[in-house]
């Protein structure tokens, strides 16, 4: 069966169980080299942005980036979200990265709409905070810590907030159009069978998120990380 519509029906049964957010806990979900390429695609087309200062701003001082390739949305009436993605640590004092730990999203939003929505999403993490929701079980955006739409533009004052009153910034790429995007409410949790199968070994997402990225698939997804990073200079 086609994958996307593997997602499809998931997000749609996710809807169907309310705000339990118990599934789809069996979706055929892409491999880890799979995630790493489709990362490193989106960054480079969110790199081409015209309005993307605002973001490698905050990228370059964040201590963590989170990447969802395809955020699919789906519903009627109540809508359901569900992603696979990755997450890398980063020491903005040497410029370094850790990781990746894989992860899941999901999530419900309430209100009039219809059909199906493809998106990718970059989530950065600006703070500690921010960033040790990600080391445990699961992290609940706009509950256990605070995300905003991310500014964009290349007058965007980025500065205004340099002190991160938010602990994560979200931005998305639908349709060619780069923006903020609001995911109150949205649940990230670790996948662990992505994590064992890059890894080669069961590991805890804060163990994970200790080791050094290393050479291999992720060396391109780091090299659109620190060209992205490089718009912010």
């Amino acid at each position: 069966m086609n994958r996307r519509i593997v997602l499809t029906l998931a997000v749609l049964g996710l809807v169907a169980l309310g705000t339990r957010l118990a599934a789809p806990a069996r979706v055929e979900a892409a491999p880890p080299a799979e995630r790493i390429s489709e990362s490193v695609a989106v960054l480079r087309e969110m790199v081409q942005q015209s309005d993307a200062e605002a973001m490698a701003r905050l990228l370059k001082k964040a201590k963590g980036v989170a990447v969802f390739p395809s955020v699919i949305k789906a519903g009627l009436l109540v809508g359901g979200r569900y992603g696979e993605g990755l997450v890398l640590r980063h020491d903005p004092q040497t410029g370094a990265w850790y990781g990746p730990s894989f992860v899941t999203l999901k999530g419900l939003s309430y209100g009039p709409q219809f059909g199906f929505q493809s998106t990718a999403l970059v989530l950065v993490i600006t703070n500690d905070r921010g960033m040790q929701g990600f080391r445990g079980d699961k992290v609940t955006l706009g509950g256990d810590v605070a995300v905003a739409a991310g500014p964009v533009g290349r007058h965007a004052e980025a500065s205004t907030d340099a002190e991160f009153k938010a602990s994560i910034y979200s931005y998305s790429m639908s349709k060619g159009i780069f923006a903020g995007l609001s995911l109150e409410g949205a649940v990230i949790a670790p996948d662990d069978s992505a994590n064992q199968s890059y890894w080669k070994t069961a590991l805890r997402p804060d163990d994970a998120l200790n080791r050094p990225a290393a050479s291999g698939t992720i060396t391109a997804l780091l090299q659109e990380l620190e060209r992205l990073i490089a718009r912010g200079k």
